[in-house]
């Protein structure tokens, strides 16, 4: 009998732990891709996702399947059992693709499709069972309650043998708010000091800014939190047996937009770059990160090139940035705040005139301080959105009809309702719970935007001051281009659900959310159309 008809064998009788121990005793070299799917499957079955120890396991079980999909990527199981783990760390965007292709890889199995239609619901209206909000309470409570010994660590920490302790332990509490995140602990001669940095990744920094600013007043009287490296002169990296500072690297910078992009060449990376580009390119951004500031280097570099060779013109080195930046007038003691107050930019678009097409495909024209947010709904990539709902975030439109507007004043009256239902929400819900992020108009429809660190409130206020407009229909959606959507007025007050008259609205109550989702049309573009005759049906939000 093989090792795998043994794990079968031990699977149809419960006995995952046993699974466990023999695969993981082989080691990585020892699995082969079916092995390795085998054990994730056991860590699947006995994890209980209510616990962190489960949750782990579920994460252990995504390790163990990711490296395989050039083998095992087209397969049923492979996409089932990475579906599965995705789903009960309450992934589901990332889990429906899975499911997705588990379904066309076995299109008569029945749970599959059940678990891919009850993702399709989640994310289309993405009610989470720990918002953001309330996971960054989580998370300040924990490291409140724990920060006094952290610092007793630290302090007594001398040679710097406990600090792969340290930071697993802050990595344990940051992980109740977020599902990835990066840090850097220390002192600063003054207080302890976290630094949250976001990667150079504008819509991390949006959660970091929120996460900043529920810290805890006991918890800022010993520690200083920070977003973002600091910058600082006289920097060095060493990485693949290489060490370099700013000194030794060549940079040129080329207007691009209201900000630069920023090339460099260092003769010592040439190796490096020729073997391992990826180790060397994060060398360079995190010597630029460093020497600027990491929420300076954001604002201003808007792309990073690494050259082969030097350029024929002079260029400058690198450490010299800072003042090359000053010099051309840029601010680089702008802090995260500043900076995504003033990220917003314009957009036009040709519009599409049908008005059954898909929404914000018949957008003139809008602003956005969230560029990813546009680019991934267009183009149907939902990589953003997934990051985002990994951590209970939800980031999505209004989408409200302009039939209304009339007139010679039309345009001003459209901006006016726009930002009268903007202010509404921002001044119902107040900061903790929603951030406006741009907007948009349309033939057919206007759109506000909006990042709700937890959605339910903000979808009963919209629908507040809707219900009291003279706008005839409005719905929520979330950034996600093949999902439904969520009708919050209809032009007698319902959505039209076809011919399906006895179909009565649903109210929402936290004790009834699985009938709730259960009643949720998924409906979307020509499909939608296809199958209720609308994109629009009644959900009736009660508070």
């Amino acid at each position: 009998m093989t090792l795998l008809e043994k794990c079968q064998k031990w699977h149809e009788a419960g006995q995952f732990p046993k699974i466990i121990e023999a695969l993981e005793a082989l080691g990585e070299d020892g699995r082969t891709p079916e092995l390795a799917s085998e054990l994730a499957r056991a860590y699947n079955n006995e994890a209980d996702p209510n616990t962190s120890e489960g949750r782990l396991m579920l994460h252990r079980a995504i390790e163990l399947l990711e490296p395989h999909e050039e083998a095992l990527g087209a397969t049923y199981l492979w996409n089932f059992r990475l579906g599965y783990a995705y789903y009960y760390l309450d992934q589901e965007g990332r889990a429906l693709s899975r499911f997705r292709r588990a379904h066309e890889a076995k299109p008569e199995d029945e749970d599959a499709k059940e678990f891919m239609e009850d993702c399709l619901k989640r994310v289309t209206l993405p009610f989470f069972r720990v918002p953001f909000r309330e996971r960054t309470q989580k998370a300040w409570t924990a490291f409140e309650g724990e920060e006094a010994e952290i610092r007793a660590m630290m302090d007594a920490d001398k040679t710097h043998e406990r600090g792969e302790e340290i930071v697993d332990r802050i990595e344990r509490i940051l992980r109740l708010a977020f599902e990835d995140v990066s840090f850097e602990v220390g002192f600063n001669g003054v207080k302890h000091e976290l630094i949250l940095t976001p990667e150079g990744n504008r819509m991390k920094l949006f959660e970091l800014v929120y996460f900043r600013s529920h810290a805890p007043a006991s918890v800022l009287r010993h520690w200083e939190i920070t977003l973002g490296r600091r910058g600082t002169s006289g920097n060095e990296l060493h990485a693949g047996g290489v060490r370099i500072g700013g000194e030794d690297v060549q940079a040129w910078l080329e207007p691009d937009d209201d900000a630069f992009k920023l090339s460099v060449f260092c003769a010592r990376l040439a190796d490096l770059k020729a073997k391992e580009e990826g180790r060397a390119w994060w060398m360079l951004t995190t010597l630029t990160d460093q020497l600027l500031g990491e929420i300076p280097h954001m604002r201003w570099i808007n792309d990073f090139e690494l050259l082969d060779a030097p350029r024929a013109v002079p260029g400058f080195l690198l450490s010299d940035l800072p003042d090359k930046l000053r010099e051309l007038g840029k601010d680089l003691a702008l802090d995260a705040e500043t900076l995504l107050e003033n990220s917003y930019v314009g957009y036009t678009r040709e519009p599409d005139p049908d008005p059954d097409a898909d929404w914000r495909l018949d957008v003139i024209a809008g602003s956005t301080a969230c560029p990813p947010l546009i680019n991934g709904y267009m183009s149907a990539d939902d990589e953003t959105m997934d990051a985002l709902h990994s951590d209970g975030v939800t980031a999505g439109f209004i989408a409200f009809s302009l039939d209304g507007f009339t007139g010679e004043n039309r345009t001003q009256r459209i901006f006016a309702f726009r930002e009268a239902l903007e202010a509404k929400l921002e001044k119902a819900c107040g900061p903790d719970v929603v951030r406006m992020v741009g907007g948009a108009t349309g033939v057919h429809f206007g759109y506000v935007d909006f990042m709700a660190w937890d959605l339910q409130p903000v979808l009963f206020e919209a629908r507040a001051f809707l219900e009291a407009s003279d706008v005839p229909a409005a719905s929520f959606h979330v950034f996600r281009r093949e999902v439904g959507s969520v009708p919050l007025k209809s032009p007698d007050d319902r959505a039209d659900a076809g011919e399906d008259d006895d179909d009565e609205p649903l109210d929402y109550r936290p004790e009834m959310a699985e009938a709730f989702h259960a009643r949720i049309q998924i409906c979307s573009g020509a499909c939608a159309r296809e199958l209720c005759g609308s994109r629009r049906r009644a959900v009736r939000l009660s508070a």
